[in-house]
């Protein structure tokens, strides 16, 4: 894979992974564009990082994300790197009836059909592109559920096999699929999920995370699996019932 002169696109790109990502594609001689929903999120980026170029718009919005592309291939004639970042996580009792409805459609909304979204407005350009990739962003959990999300592992477990299918369309139009599957990451999504202070998790530094996304990268591997996503691919295959049980020892959350 090429790794400098390429127009990137990151959304969710104002935290955790996604900005870890956009500083290693920054300090290998990129242009990166990132988005969001939060701008003063976003100005803080820009500031600490004024290399870094952002939008602001809400992948869950089919005008905003068509807006963003139109802008985008106006103003920078398109892009060559397009990475689905922008995802929540939301632990639940499903067993309680008390639950936000609204909440758990949002989870599917941002997490599987921003990616559709977003791979659907900016095929024309990836299409032009030379060096075109699609990198999806799922997790670990793609290959095992973990109960006290079940929303969120879903969604990741379709975007894993959505971008295995669409990885086969797109190879005749020259664009790679790449999938990073990353374990839980010290992240505002994993504090904000109140999961980033479980040890058996054993949450990986954003800036690690980065440097294992970009080894694989580099050698154009289509799963890019660090951490323990490792070894919840392999039991999956050899075992999948005991690291069911193994990752579920509470299968409801505490709060």
């Amino acid at each position: 894979m090429k790794q400098s002169n390429l127009k990137v696109l990151i959304t969710g790109g104002s935290s955790g992974i996604g900005l870890a990502l956009a500083k290693k594609f920054i300090d290998n001689k990129n242009t990166v564009i990132i988005t969001g929903r939060d701008l003063a999120k976003l100005e803080k980026v820009k500031s600490d990082n004024p290399k870094i170029i952002f939008f602001q718009s809400d992948v869950t919005s089919e005008a905003e994300v068509k807006k963003l592309a139109d802008d985008i291939d106006q103003q920078f004639g398109g892009i060559d790197v397009l990475i689905n970042n922008a995802g929540i996580m939301c632990l639940l009792d499903t067993g309680n009836e008390a639950n936000d409805l609204t909440r758990q459609y949002a989870e599917i909304d941002i997490n599987f059909n921003s990616p559709v979204r977003l791979v659907h407005y900016f095929l024309s350009q990836l299409k032009k592109s030379k060096e075109a990739a699609i990198i999806n962003v799922s997790s670990g959990l793609a290959y095992v559920p973990f109960a006290q999300a079940p929303v969120y592992s879903a969604t990741k477990s379709a975007l894993h096999f959505w971008t295995r299918s669409i990885r086969l369309h797109l190879k005749p139009h020259n664009i790679k699929v790449l999938e990073l599957l990353p374990p839980v990451v010290d992240t505002p999504l994993a504090h904000a999920a109140d999961i980033a202070e479980d040890d058996n998790l054993k949450p990986m530094p954003s800036e690690k995370l980065a440097e294992a996304f970009w080894k694989g990268y580099l050698n154009n591997k289509e799963e890019i699996t660090p951490g323990i996503s490792t070894q919840l691919k392999l039991m999956s295959r050899l075992a999948p019932n005991f690291i069911f049980k193994q990752l579920n020892k509470q299968p409801i959350p505490k709060k």
